[in-house]
């Protein structure tokens, strides 16, 4: 990818409880999209949140809570993210308490390509 290129953002809300064959789910979405050779993916960890799975905890329980959201985001071109969501789907699909997936256009306005270090 490359500047001033139009690319796609593909968010992945799960929780980190979540998992595939005893794996957590989130390691699963980023080795794949590592196989498949996509630009790079992030994942965050969030402090607080709720779905349409889960009750919201009390704030004061939250500093104990082993159950917290993750968002998994991927750039990449949309030929890109079509063929990790090809792949995935089946993998989604298979959740039992659910997992939300968006995608919207983005723009690269800025982006420094590092060394590989593999």
């Amino acid at each position: 990818m490359e500047r001033n290129e139009k690319a796609k953002k593909l968010r992945i809300y799960v929780s980190n409880t979540d998992a595939y064959r005893n794996e957590p789910l989130y390691q699963v979405l980023v080795r794949t999209a590592r196989e498949l050779g996509m630009a790079g993916t992030t994942i965050y960890k969030g402090v607080m949140g709720y779905g349409t799975s889960s009750d919201l905890l009390p704030l004061d329980s939250w500093a104990n809570a082993e159950k917290v959201p993750v968002t998994i985001e991927i750039i990449d071109s949309q030929a890109a993210v079509q063929d990790f969501m090809a792949t995935v789907a089946p993998i989604l699909q298979e959740q039992p308490k659910g997992c939300l997936v968006t995608m919207q256009d983005v723009d690269i306005l800025y982006i420094k390509h590092g060394q590989n270090r593999d």
